[in-house]
């Protein structure tokens, strides 16, 4: 058991040993609160025309990931409450990611498609510091902390995500070890584009807490907008999280 419990750990560890590795971080404190993953399988030579770095693929297959999840109280590692007063209009609100799985110089990661946020000045902000594909749009969440309810409505420039359902396990664990959910969950690495220049920055947790979903998608507009993949698009699954503590890092200039 010890074994098991230590195996489904090991990729966390070793990304808060990557981060601290680096001096001056983590940049930020926050949570990520009450996380849907929505996970659909792609063609990869179609998804790979609109992503900039080289696709991580599991058995030939290549996913998408759209994660629906609240950010709260965001806050800088250094400055105290001075600093988390600077740092509140844009310190909690929704967010909506549609990410797909990316792998560079052989450290796995995630490269955002698309990412949509209720808030107008973080939408400002993450393209030029972290060359983040920021847009503004609505958001209304209804994630029941045990999962038992999961609705929500995303819509921007006429376009519309919506999806209901629910958690089917009662218990929340971390991912098995090499399973595909540890696959899709477990990424501590993001890679950036944002015009000429590419960016990577870290981030840290503890193992997702996740119980798999049964989600039905009746609006899918909004994620269509994202890129040709849609086309061939297939839901695979879903996975509901109460939530993690995170450690979020600095955008690095990334370099061949």
């Amino acid at each position: 058991m010890e074994s098991a419990v230590a195996s489904r750990t090991s990729l966390s560890e070793a990304a808060r040993r990557r981060m601290l590795a680096i001096r001056g971080e983590p940049m930020f404190y926050a949570r990520w609160d009450r996380a849907l993953f929505i996970h659909y399988a792609a063609d990869p030579d179609i998804l790979q025309r609109d992503v900039p770095f080289e696709l991580d693929l599991r058995d030939g297959c290549a996913f998408v990931s759209l994660v629906a999840f609240t950010l709260v109280r965001m806050r800088p590692r250094v400055g105290g409450k001075i600093g988390e007063w600077l740092l509140k209009p844009i310190a909690t609100h929704e967010f909506l990611n549609v990410r797909t799985y990316v792998q560079h110089a052989g450290e796995p990661g995630i490269f955002f498609l698309a990412e949509w946020l209720n808030n107008r000045a973080a939408v400002l902000l993450g393209p030029r510091s972290f060359g983040l594909p920021y847009r503004f749009g609505q958001l209304a969440y209804d994630h029941g902390r045990d999962g038992n309810v999961l609705r929500g409505m995303a819509k921007a420039r006429g376009d519309h995500l919506v999806y209901e359902g629910e958690a089917v396990r009662e218990r929340f664990e971390p991912c098995e070890a090499e399973s595909l959910t540890e696959f899709l969950l477990e990424r501590y690495t993001a890679f950036t584009q944002h015009r000429k220049h590419t960016r990577f920055f870290r981030v840290w947790h503890s193992p997702w807490p996740q119980a798999s979903a049964e989600i039905g998608v009746t609006a899918g507009t909004l994620i269509a907008s994202t890129g040709r993949w849609w086309k061939t698009a297939e839901l695979v699954g879903a996975n509901y999280s109460p939530g993690v503590e995170v450690w979020m890092g600095r955008p690095h200039r990334l370099r061949d």
